[in-house]
């Protein structure tokens, strides 16, 4: 029996503490999208800057790369078994850089994804390139892909339509990098702003929806998902970034912070159609999970 390392009051929010494929096969739950920030494997003993200063862009030993074949294997492993927890019109979101992108588009193709967008998320603020000898990078790529060629998925056009000042939103997203209010709970190394995730779920997926994230970090994806009311289930083994996520979290459980948060997301405030869900569900408490 699986027990939860965190779970809200309102049972939006499933906070698992283990590794993913360890995980994964243990329970039978079919998700309406999944959203993973796998590691991009660019941990190569190389500098940075960040805030002004030179530092290290070194993440953890979980992101030093091996040959390109275990490279492969671990993407390919990953993917497939997050397709058994993705309902047949489900779709996934994955990110990455030029490090890992590649091999993640050829496992999709391989277990049977079709492939929608590559999203290029271009920061407006991106560290600069220290060394001056090539271009200074500044994006990173999303892949969305759905389940199944032949089930239909969702994708909220209008929404995204009325998101981008009535005009059809295209597969690149000026947006900026994480916030320093983002990190009030802690840092992550490679924490995704709230900006991104918030409009990835938006796009995908409807109020209530369940929403997976097999290398959670500090929840990220669930404290977007549960800003526009739709319901998380993360999994990360790392103890310290798991007490982010929760704290992160409670957090939210403040309506004035919940609300604050809601006003500084650009997509939020400019929507019409949504409304507080964090704090009142229709049956009181939702535990649709089998644990």
């Amino acid at each position: 029996m699986i027990t939860p390392y965190y779970r809200s009051a309102s049972h939006d929010f499933t906070l698992l503490h283990g590794d993913c494929f360890e995980l994964l096969p243990q329970f039978k739950f079919y998700f309406d999208m999944i959203f993973a920030d796998p590691p991009y494997f660019l941990s190569n003993d190389g500098i940075s800057v960040q805030a002004g200063k030179i530092v290290s862009v070194n993440k953890g030993e979980w992101d030093r790369g091996g040959t390109p074949e275990e490279i492969n294997e671990f993407n390919k492993r990953w993917i497939s078994l997050c397709r058994d927890k993705l309902k047949d019109n489900g779709t996934i979101w994955i990110s990455g850089t030029y490090h890992n992108i590649f091999s993640v588009a050829n496992s999709l193709t391989e277990l049977g994804f079709k492939i929608l967008n590559v999203v290029t998320w271009a920061k407006t603020n991106p560290p600069p390139n220290i060394s001056c000898r090539y271009f200074t990078y500044s994006t990173e790529f999303i892949i969305w892909a759905r389940k199944n060629a032949k089930y239909p998925h969702r994708f909220n056009y209008e929404l995204m339509k009325q998101l981008n000042d009535d005009k059809q939103m295209t597969d690149v997203w000026r947006l900026p990098a994480i916030a320093p209010w983002e990190k009030s709970c802690g840092k992550h190394p490679t924490q995704k702003p709230l900006a991104l995730l918030t409009r990835i779920i938006l796009a995908s997926t409807d109020k209530n929806a369940w929403i997976l994230d097999p290398f959670a970090g500090s929840s990220t994806t669930g404290i977007a998902a549960n800003l526009i009311g739709r319901r998380y289930l993360g999994i990360e083994r790392d103890l310290q970034f798991a007490d982010i996520s929760r704290k992160r979290r409670e957090e939210i459980d403040s309506f004035k912070t919940y609300s604050n948060y809601r006003s500084k997301i650009k997509d939020i405030a400019k929507s019409e159609i949504l409304e507080p869900s964090c704090f009142v569900c229709e049956d009181g408490v939702i535990s649709d999970l089998p644990f």
